[in-house]
């Protein structure tokens, strides 16, 4: 299992602030294109599609934690930057922030994305009808742990929620930390109904009304609001993976989106480490 680090730059609560990602031997990396989309894959950034060919309950994946427990800022993998540090989203030149929406404090589980994972806009999902949002996938980590911004925690994923935001596909992946005392018992969505009672029912309110403190009107759901089971999910980050790989190799159109990495066999936007260095080194200084 590798280990990551993170370096911050900039100050935070601060447009300038982000967080970048880099190896134990302090080489940076992207964590939207460099940390493998499966726990067990070090070096391997080819496509492992076959992982998920075998016992598919041994399957564990990296999620890259973008926002802890309980906090409101909206923090996310800039996709749109080079190396996609993590930063906190602005919005007409002010910092974001989520409401508390009662009986909530802010973000209700360790929120964040897989690595190698992308909503491709320009496919509509069968089952939603609609684009991707342009993202990796989300990840909902109901452990009891809370996680900080930029940390690497490896999850075992349960089910999944698919929401419809402003007309966009944006899949919530729901997934538990292996290193929950409740991991060997959650094994699926039924698993959390039965041992988190009111876990679920509350992660659909809080994605419906989330944005109504913004003026936005309640989030919708395909499936009726109903999460969808784990074959499923897995069959979702299958989907996203193979459209993540499209889109550094560039056979999908990447957009504004920023593909730059140092480990993808056959990128065309595979740079070096001192070109990678380069760029963090161009970053506001942490003050």
């Amino acid at each position: 299992m590798m280990h990551y680090q993170t370096e911050e730059r900039g100050r935070p609560n601060t447009t300038d602030y982000r967080i970048y990602f880099k190896t134990t031997d302090g080489k940076y990396i992207s964590p939207f294109h460099d940390i493998p989309l499966f726990a067990d894959d070090e070096q391997e950034n080819d496509v492992p599609l076959k992982k998920f060919k075998k016992n598919e309950n041994e399957v564990l994946f990296n999620m890259v934690v973008e926002v802890p427990r309980w906090s409101n800022a909206k923090m996310e993998i800039a996709t749109k930057e080079a190396l996609n540090p993590i930063k906190q989203d602005v919005k007409k030149g002010k910092l974001r922030y989520v409401a508390n929406v009662f009986p909530y404090k802010g973000y209700i589980w360790n929120y964040g994305a897989l690595p190698q994972t992308w909503e491709d806009p320009n496919h509509t999902d069968r089952d939603t009808r609609c684009g991707g949002d342009d993202d990796p996938i989300d990840v909902c980590d109901i452990g009891s742990k809370v996680c900080s911004p930029g940390q690497v925690i490896q999850v075992k994923v349960l089910g999944v929620l698919a929401m419809i935001d402003e007309g966009k596909t944006d899949w919530k992946i729901i997934a538990i930390n292996t290193e929950d005392p409740d991991a060997p018992v959650l094994n699926s969505i039924e698993d959390v109904r039965k041992n988190r009672p009111a876990h679920l029912e509350a992660t659909v309110d809080w994605f419906k009304k989330y944005k109504v403190p913004d003026g936005k009107p309640e989030n919708r759901f395909a499936f009726n609001g109903q999460f969808k089971d784990k074959d499923f999910a897995l069959e979702v980050i299958k989907s996203t993976h193979k459209h993540w790989r499209a889109l550094v190799l560039k056979q999908a159109k990447a957009g504004e989106i920023n593909c730059k990495n140092l480990s993808v066999c056959e990128s065309p936007f595979k740079c070096d480490d001192e070109e990678a260095g380069a760029v963090v080194k161009s970053a506001p200084a942490q003050k």
